[in-house]
């Protein structure tokens, strides 16, 4: 089986575990993590990959994400800060993703990306702030912040170079804010209808891009 079709069969898989929930949640604990290292698998053994840093920081992103979707996928009983500590976990990630999309590209070079997504921003979270607890306000912000730049930036990258990898770097960041978002407004605002499809579906497609952005095109 191709890498693709199988990081598509195990991904799907974990959506489906989270939507079905009950016994079939097992499969959400075994597929979401499985998916993750996969794609991991999928951006270290680019054969020629945009530069080795830039190989280096998309695969550390990758494994602070893999530990992310352990934190975030227990439940409270068994980690009671597994929100805190995913939180912590992607926010991590995302500045490595940031110091990959930086090694070839000026930091905001092209700053309208980044005026944009802060407008965006600010409209979304003056709806979610009423529901963000007050111990979580610092950590959202400081998430929200460092999710934008690197979206931000991943947009601005691929203004400068017009490359494939780079509009795929791109994409990926888009559907990682798209992702976010829908995960934030789930858990702040009100219950979205079927949300493990639309947070899961596009954090897949986000990791899955991002991934294979490390691969240079021809």
């Amino acid at each position: 089986m191709q890498n693709p079709i199988l990081i598509a069969v195990v991904a799907a898989l974990a959506i489906l575990g989270s939507t079905l929930g009950g016994d079939a949640v097992w499969l959400h604990y075994v597929c979401k993590p499985l998916a993750t290292v996969l794609m991991l698998n999928l951006a270290w053994r680019a054969s020629q990959p945009v530069s080795a840093d830039y190989r280096r920081a998309v695969a550390t992103g990758l494994f602070m994400s893999l530990l992310g979707d352990v934190f975030l996928m227990l439940p409270k009983s068994v980690l009671g800060l597994g929100f805190e500590l995913g939180l912590a976990a992607f926010l991590i990630a995302h500045l490595f993703f940031l110091r990959a999309l930086t090694r070839d590209a000026r930091l905001f070079g092209k700053p309208w990306p980044l005026v944009g997504l802060l407008v965006i921003s600010v409209a979304n979270m003056s709806v979610l702030w009423p529901g963000i607890g007050a111990a979580l306000h610092v950590p959202v912000l400081a998430y929200m912040l460092c999710l934008v730049a690197m979206t931000a930036q991943a947009a601005s990258r691929f203004i400068a170079l017009r490359t494939v990898d780079s509009r795929l770097a791109a994409i990926g960041g888009v559907f990682f804010l798209i992702s976010d978002t829908s995960l934030a407004y789930n858990k702040f605002y009100a219950p979205i209808p079927a949300s493990p499809l639309i947070v899961l579906g596009t954090y897949y497609l986000a990791l899955y891009l991002i991934a294979r952005s490390v691969q240079r095109a021809k």
